[in-house]
């Protein structure tokens, strides 16, 4: 896990009593003090799929090389992420849970919510597919499998993106998963890729992004059973925080990240990423710009 620490000086202890009320989530976060009123750098909170993934750097040391302007960013899960910037502290979160990033925006802590990029999630199991669900159409038809076989289950539990788009499919199978079977991992905030290979470990299935897939597959044994349904895309944001709210936050330099990343440069950053290493790309452009770029 590549997080961009070596210049950031700020950051100190673990803030956990906040995420484990707010998001459970608290050994991603870390209480920063925000760069200088007057320096040219701006703080992001970004959960971690697109940081371990490395477009998040890449779309940073673009935005420098253009600008100047020096994007520092701190891993966590989604919940995480947009508590850490309730305080006032980061300038821009880059998240991935519609419900959550709506209520960040509705409570105040954000300005609007900016499409940027999408992938998709899909369901991960070892090649032996205890529960049968392999080239099943539906995710409910094989969540359903796995719970009616009581085959393991990895969900990482501690209210990130990945892990609120997992609750989603089984509430909409209309199922509660509990039991053995069930299994929390214990250290879920500390990312997809760790819970990737724990479940790799333990032979069981998961719901995760096809990027932490993709960068770790050859280091694991589990393959892709459940895809390409579309209540398994991946939608992730950018929202700036809000500066009515946090005055001290660096609005107009964020907003300058925001326009880059949504212009046509970022968007073909976003684009091409990963192809040449993987095969097909890692992400999808999803900005109003990025939508009319050729495939």
């Amino acid at each position: 896990m590549k997080w961009r620490f070596k210049n950031l000086t700020a950051v100190v202890a673990v803030i956990m009593l906040a995420l484990i009320l707010a998001a459970g989530c608290a050994k991603q976060e870390s209480k920063v003090t925000p760069a200088p009123a007057g320096s040219n750098q701006i703080l992001l909170a970004s959960t971690i799929g697109p940081i371990d993934a490395g477009i998040v750097v890449a779309l940073e040391d673009s935005f420098e090389k253009k600008t100047g302007i020096r994007v520092r960013h701190v891993g966590a899960g989604t919940g995480a992420a947009l508590t850490m910037a309730q305080s006032g502290t980061f300038d821009l979160v880059l998240v991935h849970a519609k419900a959550l990033e709506e209520k960040f925006v509705a409570d105040g802590f954000g300005t609007q919510r900016i499409d940027l990029m999408y992938n998709d999630f899909v369901i991960i199991g070892p090649e032996s597919d205890p529960a049968q669900i392999k080239g099943l159409k539906t995710s409910a038809e094989a969540l359903k499998k796995i719970m009616d076989t009581q085959s393991l289950f990895i969900s990482r539990g501690d209210n990130s993106g990945t892990h609120v788009a997992e609750k989603d499919l089984w509430k909409a199978a209309g199922l509660t998963p509990a039991g053995a079977w069930y299994r929390i991992y214990e250290k879920g905030a500390e990312g997809n890729v760790k819970t990737l290979k724990y479940t790799d470990e333990q032979k069981g299935y998961t719901v995760m992004d096809r990027a932490t897939y993709l960068t770790v597959k050859n280091d694991v044994k589990l393959i892709v059973l459940v895809e390409k349904e579309e209540s398994l895309i991946n939608y992730i944001s950018l929202i700036p925080v809000n500066p009515a709210k946090f005055p001290n936050v660096k609005n107009a330099l964020a907003m300058q990240f925001v326009d880059f990343c949504t212009s046509v440069e970022g968007q073909t950053i976003i684009r091409d990423f990963g192809k040449d290493k993987y095969g097909e790309p890692l992400f999808y452009p999803n900005s109003t710009a990025g939508k009319t770029l050729p495939k």
